[in-house]
């Protein structure tokens, strides 16, 4: 094998990590999802993160739904994030945190798999929701992890880490 050449990559494994849809994630921990929909409501568009055919980190903007208890990812045809989600499902998303350093709310992420939906009921049911340009790609969430960072009484960092199946995890340091 030549200096330029890469070994070949072992074939992306799909082994299932727990995951649940924004509902399940919703009733489980209501207060925390309340202040994720709130962060991602305070803006418009917020940073994706895919994985590109040779395995390093896309980030790309977007814009987000929250409706009938899904977190839906919406894009234009053919962009390279919605090709990066069908070769690999996994995301990493970001609320944009918003101007200057005052986070209000901290900050959230949200991790997990994307799922196209096809023409059909509930891409039907986005469409007459949302009116996005058409076509376009659609995808539901299947999140896996959810945690948001905040300062509280301008002493501690606060993380709170929510993985489907576990109890809200809280860490608080100095």
């Amino acid at each position: 094998m030549s200096r330029t050449e890469q070994p070949p990559r072992p074939p992306h494994r799909t082994h299932r990590t727990r995951a649940a849809n924004w509902a399940a994630f919703a009733a489980a921990e209501p207060a925390l999802a309340r202040t994720v929909e709130e962060r991602f409501a305070a803006h418009t568009h917020h940073v994706l993160a895919t994985l590109r055919k040779d395995g390093s980190p896309r980030t790309s903007g977007l814009e987000v739904r929250f409706l009938n208890g899904e977190l839906w990812l919406g894009m234009m045809p053919g962009s390279l994030k919605a090709l990066d989600l069908r070769r690999d499902p996994r995301f990493a998303l970001q609320a944009n945190p918003g101007e200057g350093t005052g986070m209000g709310g901290g900050d959230v992420r949200i991790s997990g798999r994307a799922v196209e939906v096809g023409d059909g009921e509930a891409k039907a049911g986005y469409v007459e929701e949302v009116e996005p340009p058409e076509p376009f790609h659609l995808f539901r969430t299947e999140l896996t992890e959810v945690v948001r960072t905040c300062v509280e009484d301008d002493t501690y960092l606060v993380v709170q880490t929510w993985k489907p199946g576990e109890p809200l995890r809280l860490i608080k340091r100095t």
